[in-house]
């Protein structure tokens, strides 16, 4: 697989990632899709084990958000900018303290743009249980999982 190729996959996964934090979007199917036309064009034996891998993962991340309560964060008050502090604090993490980090920077998104919107540190931490227990779980959890599959993706592109 070519250069220009393995960026437009790369593209299709951040896509992906952007989708994860949009109500209706389907972000997650989105990366495991650019990983299974990376698979196909890339047959080796380590391509089909990060498809199997992401096929393994996003399906648990499924049954996980199931068993989670539903998402209701426009009836909570989060906005799109909150998403994108969140996306992006969870990006950061992943890479700034490698694969664990995503969990507290989604949460530090959330807080930051919090405290900047209403000024308060009490505020901020209530603003940001509200959104966790009204929906931001299950975002963080499925954001968390396309954050693992496009670090095996990444992982095996470079080093495979």
């Amino acid at each position: 697989m070519g250069v220009w190729e393995l960026l437009l996959v790369g593209l299709v996964i951040v896509l992906g990632l952007c989708g994860v934090l949009v109500p209706g979007v389907p972000g997650s199917w989105l990366v495991w899709a650019a990983v299974l036309w990376w698979a196909l064009q890339d047959p080796r034996p380590l391509a089909w084990a990060v498809l199997v891998g992401a096929t393994v993962v996003l399906f648990l991340s499924q049954v996980v958000r199931w068993a989670l309560p539903p998402r209701k964060l426009r009836a909570s008050g989060a906005t799109p900018q909150l998403g994108a502090y969140a996306g992006v604090g969870a990006f950061l993490g992943f890479f700034l303290v490698p694969v664990v980090g995503a969990i507290p920077g989604f949460m530090a998104g959330i807080y930051l743009h919090e405290r900047l919107r209403l000024g308060r540190h009490g505020e901020a931490m209530a603003a940001l249980r509200t959104t966790m227990r009204s929906g931001g779980s299950s975002v963080l959890t499925e954001l968390f999982t396309c954050l693992l599959i496009m670090g095996a993706w990444l992982g095996a592109v470079i080093w495979g």
